[in-house]
């Protein structure tokens, strides 16, 4: 009778196995796993519509404000995430771990965070610190914030789009075309193409600013600085008002008219940015202005009297130009099988329409200058005006490039951008300048 005794006895004193404690990975949401600001992200997720609120909601202040943000429609799915955080994190969900975010502010927007990348909740640096925590202090793998490093000068070059540069150097056709090539010329028209940069710098960032979510879900302007979280926001509102008062100095040196026009292009500028981008054709018509604008300024900086052909001409040249860049947008949507930009008041099915269009400003522009070379406004600036008939071809072949290369899905580029970039079109614009020279 003893033997049972001791085989239960034996029983009770095997010890049993302990479960192994579950691991947790905890990322700091702001510093860590989110590469930008939560409060600017909820700011400029509909900027325009947090303003409407604001103003509507009867309570001033900051209190109203941050009740509006936490509010606030935010594209969860499309924020500039951390690479190799969220594959870290991903890698500890498959192996059966929990992960929970730190955030201290926007608790709902956090939790909508966590929701959707599939974390198990958010707990807060308080509650970390006390260890009010719904895990085992002991089996935490912390992610922590990384401190907010200062983009590199290739961020910003990026980010100011410096190569947009090449657009400024329209304020040198008339001192080209006015035939003022002296030092003190050419000295004020590097002034006003520095302006100009500065000026246009600026918009694009508040361009950028506003367009973040719609950035986001494109296939290549998702990699410009703001919207990859390559560069605060916070900085981006620093520099903004930095390069206006800049563009205003140089502007206000050059002369008060000077300054007028700089000031007309940055109100235009802002109202395309809000408003005008997204009306049907009006878009062109307000960047075949714009463009013009930067011509109309070099004239006002160097003194010259602005001739009415080289407006015409311009007018022509950059409509057709703006169309070919809506063709190249949505030719690239419809490659990539994208639907309608939601941004922009056109369709993929209207490529057609704005080919023909593109075309004939660019055939009208043409016509223009052979206008202008078989009237009598060559024969005082020009000693061998017959030549400038061989700008024709040139300009015909040039406008036909751009065309057959958007058409091809080859031209990625603002279409100026793409003549500085493209061997045959800068041939072309370099042979353009040499007959030009040699009919003076």
């Amino acid at each position: 009778m003893e033997q049972p005794a001791r085989q239960y006895e034996s029983g009770a004193s095997t010890p049993s196995a302990a479960p192994a404690a579950v691991r947790t990975l905890v990322i700091e949401l702001e510093g860590a796993l989110l590469r930008s600001e939560l409060l600017m992200e909820a700011l400029f997720s509909r900027p325009a519509l947090m303003l409407a609120r604001f103003g509507a909601g009867g309570r001033p202040g900051m209190a109203a404000l941050t009740d509006i943000l936490a509010r606030a429609e935010i594209d969860y799915a499309h924020l500039p995430y951390d690479s190799d955080v969220l594959n870290q994190a991903l890698a500890a969900r498959a192996r059966g771990e929990k992960i929970y975010l730190v955030a201290d502010r926007f608790a709902e927007h956090a939790a909508g965070i966590a929701t959707h990348l599939g974390f198990d909740g958010v707990v807060t640096p308080a509650d970390l610190a006390a260890g009010n925590l719904p895990f085992d202090r002991a089996s935490i793998e912390h992610i922590s914030a990384r401190g907010s490093g200062r983009a590199s000068l290739k961020t910003w070059a990026k980010a100011l789009r410096v190569y947009q540069y090449a657009k400024n150097t329209l304020v040198f056709v008339p001192v080209i075309t006015a035939h003022q090539l002296n030092l003190a010329s050419f000295g004020a028209a590097l002034l006003a193409f520095l302006a100009f940069s500065a000026c246009a710098s600026g918009a694009y960032l508040m361009n950028d600013l506003l367009d973040l979510a719609a950035d986001r879900q494109h296939p290549t302007k998702r990699h410009r600085a703001l919207a990859a979280g390559d560069l605060p926001i916070s900085s981006a509102l620093l520099a903004i008002p930095a390069l206006w008062l800049f563009a205003a100095a140089a502007g206000l040196f050059i002369s008060p008219l000077f300054l007028g026009v700089l000031g007309a292009y940055l109100a235009t500028t802002i109202a395309y940015s809000l408003v005008l981008k997204r009306k049907m054709l009006v878009d062109i018509v307000t960047l075949a202005g714009l463009y013009t604008l930067r011509i109309v300024a070099g004239a006002v900086g160097v003194g010259v009297v602005l001739s009415e052909w080289l407006l015409i001409f311009s007018l022509f040249v950059f409509t057709s130009l703006a169309l070919i860049k809506r063709f190249s947008e949505l030719s690239m949507r419809e490659s990539a099988g994208l639907a309608d930009p939601s941004n922009r008041d056109y369709r993929v099915t209207d490529l057609h329409v704005i080919a023909a269009m593109a075309a004939a400003s660019a055939m009208n522009a043409v016509t223009v200058f052979s206008l202008y070379v078989s009237s009598s406004a060559v024969t005082p600036l020009y000693s061998r005006p017959w030549m400038l008939w061989l700008l024709n071809p040139l300009l015909l072949y040039w406008f036909g490039r751009a065309l057959m290369m958007a058409h091809r899905r080859e031209m990625p580029d603002d279409p100026i951008l793409y003549a500085f970039r493209d061997g045959p079109s800068r041939t072309a614009v370099a042979a353009m300048i040499c007959i030009m020279l040699a009919a003076i």
